[in-house]
């Protein structure tokens, strides 16, 4: 199956000629076995969420949530891009995704963690339990520390209960969190503590995975340095055990910034704490993602309008019943896991699974005995777990007695070949499947087949979803038309309730990174005239389908985790021998894409072996190990236009063996061959290499 996406394509001025590699393909009828619910099937739906209708038509998520107080307009445009959503309204999170549930929940399930050691057994906490724990430490957070709505916390948990009532209760107490993916380093977490400037960090001794024990107490400490050294550490560092009563850390901070949170706690456990009445527009949390500009930037989410969105589109794309067990396999470190684990399937009191570790931990049929034992129906997870599975046990689903009736791809494109597999055989033909697109920008999903109802076509994300109306522009601005089989960029021309609020800090950021592009008219107040640039190209068939291309800029998706090729450069950079780097995604069958890099370094050094891994631990020990290079090229020098500029997709064509493309550019062009044979010679030795083994 040719690959998908062109990731020499990496410039700007390469976007609206992304070759489309892969043909239509046919649309696939959800199976009979499938219900039609009733809320997707009718035929009125559509048509109430018609352009049209916008915006008014999103009051029908809102009216999804509890309000203390209605909203008095629907959506305030008069500052485009920056939205607000239900302003007058007020609510609280914490109250939507618990309190309200009690009535006729309090006993009912709403997580099941299981931990990664099948020795232990699944932990089971229901919506009384889950509220006892939340007013626990909102209440130490309040009562005990003086916390204040409006203060940020940095969470750098694991997937265990912890993380969500974590979450909560700082939603509870007005707390924008910020959750830092429990994968990255002590570095990154430092660098996002700092920008956020949290008052407090809370984190845990450590965790399984992968059959290993990963010391995440360590990162704390160094997190604590790192944002110490940048202006702002934070005031305290709250530790928690990964089994309680069994902490496995020493303190080793200044005094009395390190707390054993578990002691602290033991006088709460009965505490109740008032949910604050927060207005709509307040930021409910921070989710930084890498960007191309170097540091990484803090997306701001507010409250009313986020919430809306993700009980929304889980209500309607998810299809979520409360006797529904629904297992979101991503990590609640990044945006899938807020929104379509947290958020959207607690507003609507779901049972939802929490699972520790990694899929393939002991083996690849990990995941189809744990649906198996608790009887999931609802399955969600990315392409790349989907390929992980098929590869180490492509028969492993067919052993297990699952009772899947719905099936999510989302976080990165899913080739039609994957989706086969997962249909048939995860699915045994008998689940619909959603392949879903969004970004952790738009907060929830923005294009998607409704399950049950919609026909289905392998490798296409479907039409826009409920109130969304994406477009593909050319270069100029120009609408291409459905159909045409020609590429672009993918564009969402109206707001929506779920998008983002702005940049925390840089407003002017936010402006130029999502929206500048396309606006002709930089002093308008129409929001018509103010489209989000999603930075990913794609094409559009006749019936609406949206097809995702991949990325346009430089920021490289791998196994779904969105890494700024900018962030690893600098990182290569720490390493004192190194003059220049740069990055390129190179095509991987599991991973879909992962980082390679290209290094120049200072006179008076020579490549090898020692430095090639120095650089790679400087990329582990700033970023995490998920951004570790494939490969460390040292080149003479890199190829540059006459104003100095890497063409980097000079580069990333060598490393995925395709034409190296127009040299006019470039001031160097001899370069480009040194660079091809240097590569070429490489790979010639390693398969040769490989073939006497």
């Amino acid at each position: 199956m040719p690959d998908r996406e062109d990731p020499t394509a990496t410039d700007r001025g390469g976007e609206a000629d992304i070759a489309v590699h892969w043909q239509e393909e046919p649309m696939v009828a959800p199976p009979r076995a499938v219900r039609r619910p009733p809320h997707l099937a009718d035929p009125t739906l559509k048509p109430r969420f018609a352009s049209a209708r916008f915006p008014g038509s999103f009051e029908a998520y809102a009216e999804m949530l509890t309000w203390s107080r209605r909203w008095d307009r629907t959506l305030d445009a008069d500052r485009p891009p920056f939205y607000r959503w239900f302003p007058g309204g007020r609510l609280n999170a914490s109250v939507n995704c618990i309190d309200r549930h009690l009535p006729d929940r309090a006993a009912s399930p709403a997580l099941v963690f299981v931990p990664e050691p099948e020795s232990e057994a699944p932990e089971v906490l229901t919506y009384q339990d889950l509220y006892d724990r939340v007013n626990a430490l909102a209440a130490y957070l309040h009562r005990g520390l003086g916390a204040v709505p409006g203060e940020r916390v940095t969470l750098h948990l694991p997937m265990t209960p912890e993380l969500p009532i974590a979450m909560l209760a700082c939603a509870r107490l007005g707390l924008p969190h910020s959750v830092v993916f429990s994968g990255f380093s002590g570095e990154a977490c430092g660098l996002r503590i700092a920008d956020s400037q949290s008052r407090f960090l809370i984190t845990m001794d450590g965790y399984f995975r992968n059959g290993r024990w990963v010391d995440l107490r360590r990162a704390a400490e160094r997190a604590y340095q790192v944002a110490h050294a940048e202006g702002h550490p934070p005031e305290k560092v709250l530790v928690l055990p990964r089994r309680p009563g069994h902490a496995r850390w020493e303190p080793t901070l200044r005094p009395r910034v390190e707390i054993d949170l578990e002691a602290e706690l033991q006088s709460y456990r009965s505490a109740r704490e008032v949910a604050q009445d927060l207005p709509s527009d307040h930021p409910l949390f921070l989710m930084y993602t890498s960007g191309t500009t170097g540091r990484p930037k803090g997306v701001q989410h507010n409250l009313g309008g986020y919430l809306a969105y993700a009980a929304g589109t889980t209500y309607y794309y998810q299809d979520l019943d409360p006797d529904d067990v629904y297992w979101c396999m991503a990590d609640i470190g990044w945006i899938t896991g807020h929104t379509y684990i947290v958020y959207g399937p607690l507003a609507l009191g779901a049972q939802v699974v929490l699972y520790e570790g990694v899929p393939t931990w002991p083996d690849a049929e990990r995941p189809w005995r744990i649906s198996e034992q608790l009887g999931v129906t609802v399955f969600h997870t990315s392409p790349t777990a989907i390929r992980q599975l098929r590869r180490l046990a492509p028969s492993g689903p067919g052993r297990h007695r699952t009772r899947f009736r719905l099936l999510t791809s989302v976080g990165e494109p899913i080739e039609p070949e994957t989706w086969h597999w997962y249909f048939s055989e995860v699915g045994r033909g008998r689940a619909a499947l959603v392949d879903a697109w969004w970004q952790t920008e738009t907060g929830g999903i923005l294009c998607a087949t409704a399950p049950g109802v919609d026909p289905m076509k392998p490798g296409s994300a479907g039409p826009g979803a409920l109130g969304i109306f994406p477009e593909i522009r050319d270069e100029e601005g120009r609408v291409i038309p459905p159909g045409s089989g020609r590429a672009g960029a993918l564009v969402i021309p109206n707001p929506w309730p779920g998008q983002m609020a702005g940049i925390w800090g840089d407003p002017q950021r936010y402006v130029e990174t999502y929206y500048r592009r396309f606006n002709l008219h930089p002093e308008s107040t129409d929001w018509r005239d103010w489209p989000y640039v999603t930075g990913d190209g794609a094409v559009q068939a006749m019936d609406g389908y949206i097809r995702i291309l991949g990325r346009m800029d430089d920021v490289i998706n791998v196994a779904g985790h969105r890494l700024g090729a900018k962030e690893i450069e600098s990182a290569c950079l720490t390493v004192h021998a190194v003059a220049e780097a740069a990055v390129v995604p190179v095509s991987d069958p599991v991973k879909g894409r992962c980082p390679e890099v290209y290094i120049a370094l200072r006179p008076g050094f020579e490549p090898s072996l020692d430095l090639a891994d120095r650089v790679t631990r400087a990329v582990e020990t700033t970023i995490g190990k998920i951004a570790r290079p494939t490969r460390v090229w040292f080149v003479p020098d890199m190829p540059k236009t006459r104003s100095g500029k890497i063409l980097r997709r000079v580069l990333a064509a060598i490393s995925n063996r395709r034409p190296s493309g127009d040299l006019t550019t470039l001031a160097n062009p001899e370069v480009v061959a040194e660079i091809e044979q240097l590569v070429r010679t490489a790979r010639e030795r390693s398969d040769a290499e490989a073939g006497r083994q």
